[in-house]
């Protein structure tokens, strides 16, 4: 069963949207970037961000190669805080796919300057967020499937049994330091097989579990 919460994002009442980065090993390795520390990676990106599927996906033209992450994204159902990984599934209401859009250039040049990572991950439109599917019974969180094709090849597949810190966990760590309101996301972080995208091209995201989702991307 799925909703339309992804069409309606005017509708949500304030919403935050949480990301998770080197959530994947392949993916910390192909970019040659660290391990992280006790915690997760946790930034965020602001409401503009979101793209509902089939609406145009504007890139912007002065920020270098713009990279797509797929990712499993959660909706939170139920608030709370300092949430134990086991309980973890009664707070989501929601699970879907979406991409967590990158400057590379600019996320490189933060790095080296040991400088946040705002400007190069919470840009307008760098969240594009499919359907969201009701978390039932029979969804095993650690087994669900995923990928993004690029003009209809295969550039990322996803499985969360790969994540560093799977779905409950993230619940947990995230819940740790903000109370978690419905309506709130998380983007999980992304596998390997990261990638420049460019104007012309279509994107898709899907998997056995998920609704379907596609942009095309266009010049801002």
């Amino acid at each position: 069963m799925t909703h339309t919460r992804a069409a309606a994002f005017a509708d949500r009442d304030t919403p935050r949207i949480f990301c998770i980065g080197r959530n994947y090993a392949k993916h910390i390795a192909e970019l040659n970037s660290a391990l992280p520390g006790a915690e997760c990676v946790i930034f965020m990106k602001p409401l503009s961000s979101l793209v509902a599927p089939d609406e145009a996906l504007m890139l912007p033209t002065d920020r270098g190669e713009i990279h797509h992450e797929a990712e499993v994204v959660i909706e939170i159902g139920r608030s709370g805080r300092d949430i134990h990984s086991d309980s973890a599934r009664d707070h989501i209401a929601a699970l879907g796919l979406g991409l967590d859009l990158t400057a590379r250039d600019v996320q490189t040049e933060l790095k080296s300057a040991g400088e946040p990572w705002e400007r190069a991950k919470a840009f307008e439109q760098s969240a594009p967020l499919g359907p969201m599917t009701l978390l039932t019974d029979d969804i095993d969180l650690d087994d669900l499937r995923f990928e993004l094709a690029v003009d209809g090849q295969t550039r990322q597949a996803g499985h969360t049994a790969n994540m560093m810190v799977g779905i409950a966990g993230l619940v947990a760590v995230v819940s740790r330091t903000w109370t978690l309101r419905p309506g709130d996301l998380i983007f999980t972080g992304t596998p390997e097989g990261v990638g420049p995208i460019a104007p012309g091209q279509q994107l898709r995201l899907s998997g056995p579990q998920f609704e379907t989702a596609s942009w095309a991307v266009e010049t801002a």
